[in-house]
């Protein structure tokens, strides 16, 4: 247990030969440093085994003392995992498998020769890059929120320590008064980074200023956009920087609880959120009289059942309390009458990642980073049709098209930009025209998107973008709580016009009543979800609205993708091995051995199995004419 500010400093002293290796990577020594991506989609990859083995391998070899093993948290460079990197020779080897292990252990550490197989390639150069800080996806990147993932074991409060954790806490608790700790968050100019931008200082001094001697700190790690995770991957590599952000909190605005509302669909999350509040616990740094300051202040984990309306604070509020996840009117707003009645601030986990760094480095270091009006930086999952998949932290003010092409490396498998969807389901498809818009809140929202919680969805040629918005709407369709009738029947009217433009039984008249009822569903939804659903439909009509008359007056889709205006057939090609027909799960493909086959489109349902099980082809998706 620390009892004092003194003690705290005597363990970052003495834990900071820890991260040595890692952090002084031209250091000369006898002895390396082997980190293993352990997010989650490198542990279903098994990198924990692949730790193990390492672990195995060292000590059969006798080689414990010259090189350890250990878990870190996500690189953000997911496409490519498991993820290994060596320290300090710096290292970077992808894709990496158990049974490389011995490869890397007998050429690497012991012969000094770098597994050359296991290196990432530049999908424009083509050629190997052995470091992670000559990969063009890590070139623009400035990681804050996510700065000790990739550098810390998550389940090691020592080396959170080590990193100057909860050297920010100490500080305020011994020298600063709670408008202090307000203000200094102002001058940083700190956003919220759940989606509306609401400025995180602002927030904290109105809860601040609310009567009332209970009050409540609330951390939402409820992520639901699709293709998002970057709340879940900072959990998982970094939770003591959200312990300590709501500790500062709590002390800023006059809170003694904390509650963490965390999806249950984030096991490898909780797991190691739950082992750092225990360690915590242990080294007096959160509980009662936190390092003999007298201030008591802890942390309880509440489960969501994965609602995507919870993300909205009241919704969120509502189901912590045992209630449907429902929102409710404001005002009055959570800052002054939230959980249980009591004044409440509920940030993102990304909002609260920034806070001990900017503590630590100071207001005008994080407010020169950025833009004008939206500071520091942000975090984004790029996925889609883009040859770098992963977690990218960027600064405010960097365009699209430099993410896009040079951080992503541009259109996987060659193909033409099309679009890229920001801000998830609340968010609008971005074109070529826009790419060069700086990436902050209002330049965003002019363009007809938004920042969102941090979704980067990339699309290219070979998409639907009648599909894209259909995609959006049965996502939203099936996550509203059904509280307001305009998001309960408006959003549903306007998926079953999507489904019947993508059947081929649209009208003209349905762009009309798209665009009518999208406007009406904004205006009158009574929370962000019903007020942003129908933005994808919107953006797609407006940039792409020759694809919507396409399906409507010539019943075609022009990516190919909508299966009701498609249908499966056989060429002469088919060499007759009957592997197409014995895939088929409603038997509408006949033919004998070594004959061409024949699909029934009536019996058909499109499902594209025959495609995927034929060996040489012949099967091809053709329009209907």
């Amino acid at each position: 247990m620390l009892r004092s500010i003194e003690d705290l400093q005597k363990v970052r002293e003495q834990s900071q030969g820890l991260l040595f290796l890692r952090k002084n990577v031209e250091a000369v020594t006898g002895k390396r440093e082997i980190l293993v991506c352990a997010g989650t989609g490198c542990h279903s990859a098994m990198s924990k085994e692949i730790v193990q083995e390492f672990n195995d391998e060292l000590k059969k070899r006798n080689m414990s003392d010259k090189a350890t093993c250990h878990i870190t948290g996500c690189f953000g460079f997911c496409e490519k995992g498991p993820i290994v990197k060596v320290y300090p020779d710096d290292v970077f080897y992808t894709e990496v498998k158990v049974s490389d292990v011995d490869e890397i252990i007998s050429n690497h550490l012991m012969e000094g020769e770098i597994v050359e197989r296991l290196l990432y390639v530049d999908p424009k150069t083509k050629k190997k890059i052995d470091t992670q800080h000559h990969m063009d996806f890590y070139g623009k990147q400035n990681r804050i929120a996510l700065r000790n993932c990739g550098l810390i074991d998550p389940e090691r409060i020592e080396e959170y320590i080590a990193n100057d954790g909860y050297v920010a806490l100490a500080d305020i608790l011994s020298n600063k008064q709670p408008i202090d700790v307000v203000n200094h968050l102002k001058d940083s100019g700190l956003r919220g980074r759940g989606g509306g931008g609401y400025p995180t200082g602002s927030k904290w001094g109105m809860t601040l200023r609310s009567p009332g001697s209970e009050k409540y700190m609330v951390c939402n790690a409820d992520e639901g956009d699709p293709g998002a995770f970057m709340d879940r991957s900072i959990l998982e590599g970094d939770p003591h920087s959200i312990i300590e952000a709501m500790a500062i909190g709590g002390f800023a605005i006059g809170a003694n609880k904390g509650i963490v509302y965390i999806r249950a669909e984030y096991p490898l999350a909780i797991k190691r959120l739950k082992i750092a509040i225990a360690q915590a616990k242990e080294y007096n740094l959160l509980g009662k009289n936190i390092l003999n300051t007298g201030f008591d202040f802890d942390l309880e984990i509440k489960y969501g059942a994965g609602a995507f309306v919870c993300g909205e604070e009241t919704a969120l509020i509502q189901s912590i309390e045992g209630h449907r996840g429902e929102p409710v009117s404001k005002p009055p707003y959570p800052s002054e009458s939230g959980l249980f009645g009591k004044p409440t601030c509920v940030n993102n986990v990304e909002t609260l990642a920034n806070i001990p760094v900017i503590f630590q480095k100071g207001a005008e270091w994080y407010a020169s980073i950025g833009t004008e009006f939206s500071k520091g930086t942000k975090v984004f999952a790029l996925a889609g049709k883009i040859n770098n998949v992963g977690l990218v932290e960027v600064p405010m003010g960097i365009t699209l098209r430099e993410i896009i092409y040079e951080i992503g490396g541009g259109i996987k498998g060659g193909h033409a930009f099309k679009a890229v969807q920001t801000g998830g389901p609340s968010g609008g498809c971005i074109t070529e025209k826009d790419l060069d818009t700086p990436i902050d809140y209002e330049s965003l929202s002019r363009i007809g998107s938004m920042m969102g919680s941090g979704g980067m969805i990339v699309m290219d040629e070979e998409n639907c973008m009648v599909d894209i918005a259909k995609f959006y709407l049965d996502f939203t369709v099936e996550e509203s709580c059904g509280k307001c009738t305009a998001c309960r029947v408006g959003n549903k009217r306007l998926l079953e016009i999507l489904q019947r433009i993508t059947q081929g039984k649209g009208e003209e008249a349905d762009l009309e009543k798209l665009k009518n009822l999208s406007e009406t569903i904004k205006d009158t939804s009574l929370c962000g979800l019903g007020q942003t659903a129908p933005n994808p439909i919107l953006s797609t009509i407006k940039f792409f609205e020759d694809e919507y008359r396409a399906h409507i007056i010539e019943k075609r889709c022009p990516s190919g993708v909508c299966r009701d205006l498609m249908r499966y057939v056989i060429s002469d090609a088919c060499i007759g091995c009957t592997k197409c027909a014995r895939a088929c799960p409603v038997d509408a493909i006949s033919g004998k051995v070594r004959e061409k086959h024949v699909i029934d489109q009536e019996k058909c349902i499109k499902c594209g199995a025959c495609y995927t099980a034929c060996p040489v082809k012949p099967i091809k998706a053709v329009q209907i004419v």
